[in-house]
């Protein structure tokens, strides 16, 4: 019952609470669709952690899209060992990247009074969310070795079978609760996504290209 209730109505209960909480906030805030940067207020620890967070968390979440899109080519790709062992090293590499610009993120918003004066709760459940999943996906590289192979036979069929309405939740209940927890991590970050500076990743200021000239 409880796989049921986590891996099988969970992840819709997130995915809709996102579309609907976005689509909500872009008609009646519009203006706050953006990062809402703090860039103004400081910008050296900014760059320190801002650069290694987005280099490393957007290289991991491109490797895990990949594998989910095309897990034929993911597979043939990781067969030979010393490509999958590449992939592993260049993977924990980049997690502990990630999690270390995060860290400094949050010790920024921490130390810097004027930017720790604009640092709302929904950026601090956000950042803590965010730590937790970034530190939860470095212990199961660390605890649970060849994630790039095993990926592949567990959670991509699991989200396969999310898109087709069908949760087939035998994929996953016998995983470790590491890996079940970063699993449900990864849908709540979906879900805080509309109430969140997130909500920058889908605003890509197409408007410039036809806004008039200042």
């Amino acid at each position: 019952m409880t796989d049921i209730i986590l891996f099988a109505a969970f992840p819709y209960m997130a995915v809709v609470l996102a579309i609907v909480g976005g689509v909500h906030r872009y008609r009646h805030d519009r203006f706050s669709y953006s990062s809402l940067s703090s860039q103004m207020l400081e910008n050296s620890q900014l760059f320190w952690g801002s650069a290694p967070w987005h280099y490393g968390i957007i290289v991991i979440l491109l490797a895990h899209v990949v594998a989910l899109l095309v897990p034929g080519v993911w597979a043939r790709v990781i067969a030979a060992p010393a490509r999958l062992y590449t992939v592993e090293v260049v993977g924990f590499a980049l997690a502990l990247t990630a999690l270390a610009g995060l860290c400094v993120l949050i010790v920024r918003r921490l130390t810097q009074p004027r930017v720790l004066a604009v640092t709302t709760i929904m950026d601090w459940v956000l950042l803590a969310v965010l730590l937790l999943q970034v530190a939860l996906g470095f212990w199961v590289a660390l605890a649970y070795r060849w994630g790039a192979d095993w990926y592949v036979h567990t959670a991509v069929p699991w989200l396969f079978s999310l898109v087709r309405l069908d949760p087939q939740t035998q994929y996953v209940s016998s995983l470790p609760w590491v890996v079940k927890l970063h699993m449900i991590n990864g849908f709540l970050v979906i879900g805080l996504f509309p109430f969140s500076r997130l909500v920058h990743l889908v605003a890509f200021p197409v408007w410039y290209l036809w806004r008039p000239y200042q």
